[in-house]
């Protein structure tokens, strides 16, 4: 994984990038997280820089492990999922979208919601724990919720602007 500096960022800021390097690391299956904001801004990203993702092992190396390879297709794909059952939850008066899951063949995403509308979403082989993984999504949305404010938002913002 490659994190951007956080030479000059909030102790705030280190820490979400931590508990985010922490999940992809951690969490077996998981290939890439991303958090984006209400508005469909990348804060944070396992892939910071949109490189090329690697095939995983033993998996086909003509299919990349995510969604195109690039932290800002899967930021896209989190701000969509997240929009359209924000919208479908309204129409059927059910509440607040608390998470949502995609099964494909080669792969699952995860979106859940965290409490300023920011969303964190997850990119996992097809074979992970879904369980386990919806676990620490609720940890780190557990741990995230309360630190999001609008200017640690703003310096998050910054940071993935400024890396190359």
């Amino acid at each position: 994984m490659t994190a951007p500096s956080t030479y000059g960022l909030s102790t705030q800021a280190r820490n979400l990038q931590w508990l985010l390097t922490d999940l992809v690391e951690e969490v077996p299956g998981v290939n890439s997280v991303a958090v984006v904001s209400s508005d469909g801004l990348l804060l944070l990203s396992s892939d910071p820089g949109g490189a090329s993702a690697t095939a995983a092992p033993g998996q086909d190396p003509a299919r990349p492990k995510g969604p195109r390879g690039a932290s800002a297709d899967l930021a896209t794909i989190v701000s969509g999922l997240g929009s359209l059952t924000t919208g479908a939850a309204a129409l059927m008066e059910y509440g607040e979208v608390k998470q949502t899951m995609v099964a494909m063949e080669h792969g699952s995403v995860f979106v859940m919601a965290i409490s300023d509308g920011s969303l964190l979403g997850v990119h996992a082989t097809p074979d992970c724990d879904m369980g386990v993984v919806a676990y620490h999504m609720a940890l780190f949305v557990g741990r995230a919720g309360h630190v999001l404010t609008p200017e640690v938002r703003s310096e998050l913002r910054q940071s993935m602007e400024n890396t190359p």
